[in-house]
C-alpha cells in the first residue's frame, strides 16, 4: 500500500504505531505477535465504524520486515488520558466521556464474528502457561456457564490512554480484545483496569479511580439504574475479568493479588 515508515508515534503492548501517509498511520505488530490478532481489529473496525461508533477508518493491510500492520485514519488530538493528566478535563468530565462512549457501543449490535466470553476465555486459557492455578481455570468456565451470556457487544478496555479528543469528538481505538457479553462485563473490565491495575503504574493513583467512580455513576444514570443495581450487575463479572488479566500477564507484579482476588470471587459466586 501506498506510503512509507515515518516517526514512531505511539505504542503499546502488542504494536508501535507510525506515520505513514498524509492523513494515515500504520499499526504494526511486534514481533512474534500473531497477524491473526490485526486481522481480528480490523474486522471489528470496519463493522463498527458502519454501525456508526466512532472509530479511524481502515484503509488497508502491510507488510514490513516480515511485521503485519493495519493502516488506519490519523487521529489528531491528545488522548482523554493526556488531558486528565495536564487538568484540561476533569476527572468527571472523563468518566462521562467514557460512560458515553460505553453506552453507544452496547446499544451497537455486534458483528457475527465477535467471539462469546466463553470462546474468548477458552482461547486466552489454551495458552495461559501456568499463569493460573488449575482449579481456577476450571472454575471460572464453570462461573461463566452460569451466568447469563449477554449478546452485546463490548470493547473491554474503554481506558482513558485509548480515547482520542478529535476535533469532531472523542473516537475509541485498540480493538483487538473486543468480545460478545453483557453490559456488566465492559463495566468490570473498566473497574478492574481503572481502579486495581492502573493505579499501581500511574503517576496519580487517584486519576484512574476517580475516572472510573465518575464512568460508573454516569453509566448507571444514562442506563436509568442506580449505582448498587449497576455495581450488582458488574460484580459477578469480576473475576472473569481478573482472570483475563492475569492471562494477558498485564502488570506481573499484581499477578498473586489477583489470583487471591479470583479465588475471593469465587467463592462468592458459590
Amino acid at each position: 500500500m501506498q506510503g512509507s515508515l515515518g516517526e514512531k508515534i505511539g505504542e503499546g503492548a502488542h504494536s508501535e504505531a507510525y506515520t505513514w501517509a498524509p492523513g494515515q498511520v500504520v499499526k504494526l505488530l511486534k514481533p512474534g505477535v500473531p497477524r491473526g490478532m490485526a486481522w481480528f481489529e480490523v474486522r471489528m473496525l470496519r463493522a463498527v465504524l458502519a454501525a456508526g461508533v466512532p472509530v479511524p477508518e481502515v484503509f488497508g493491510e502491510v507488510t514490513l520486515d516480515g511485521r503485519f500492520g493495519i493502516v488506519l485514519q490519523r487521529l489528531d488530538g491528545p488522548t482523554l488520558l493526556q488531558l486528565t493528566r495536564t487538568g484540561a478535563v476533569t476527572f468527571e468530565q472523563a468518566g462521562a466521556i467514557v460512560a458515553a462512549l460505553a453506552m453507544s457501543i452496547h446499544k451497537t449490535p455486534p458483528p457475527p464474528e465477535v467471539p462469546s466470553i466463553r470462546d474468548y476465555m477458552e482461547n486466552e486459557l489454551r495458552f495461559d502457561d501456568g499463569k493460573l492455578p488449575k482449579h481456577i481455570t476450571t472454575d471460572i468456565l464453570a462461573l461463566i456457564d452460569r451466568l447469563p451470556p449477554g449478546g452485546g457487544l463490548c470493547h473491554t478496555d474503554l481506558s482513558p490512554g485509548n480515547v482520542i479528543m478529535t476535533a469532531e469528538g472523542p473516537k475509541l481505538v485498540d480493538w483487538a480484545f473486543a468480545m460478545r457479553g453483557p453490559a456488566g462485563l465492559e463495566l468490570g473490565f473498566l473497574h478492574v483496569v481503572l481502579s486495581e491495575i492502573a493505579p499501581e503504574i500511574a503517576d496519580n493513583p487517584e486519576r484512574p479511580r476517580s475516572t472510573n467512580a465518575a464512568a460508573q455513576s454516569e453509566y448507571a444514570r444514562l442506563a436509568g439504574m442506580s449505582r448498587a443495581e449497576l455495581t450488582a450487575a458488574m460484580e459477578p463479572y469480576l473475576p472473569i475479568v481478573r482472570t483475563f488479566a492475569v492471562c494477558g500477564n498485564v502488570v506481573p507484579s499484581l499477578r498473586e493479588r489477583l489470583i487471591q482476588r479470583i479465588e475471593a470471587g469465587l467463592r462468592s459466586e458459590d
